[in-house]
């Protein structure tokens, strides 16, 4: 299995794309589309991150 590149609230979105929450657990928290340039959206949970939907 490849290694999914994970972005931190704060962090800013490399490219336009549909970006999927998900807390320190794993479980999905929704997806949302960001723009290229934008700073990732904080989450209701500390150890959260986003990953690029494939």
């Amino acid at each position: 299995m490849a290694s999914t590149r994970q972005w931190r609230p704060g962090e800013e979105v490399p490219e336009s794309a549909t970006y999927v929450a998900y807390d320190e657990y794993g479980h999905n928290g929704g997806s949302l589309y960001l723009e290229k340039g934008k700073r990732f959206p904080a989450t209701q949970h500390s150890g959260s991150y986003y990953t690029m939907e494939e």
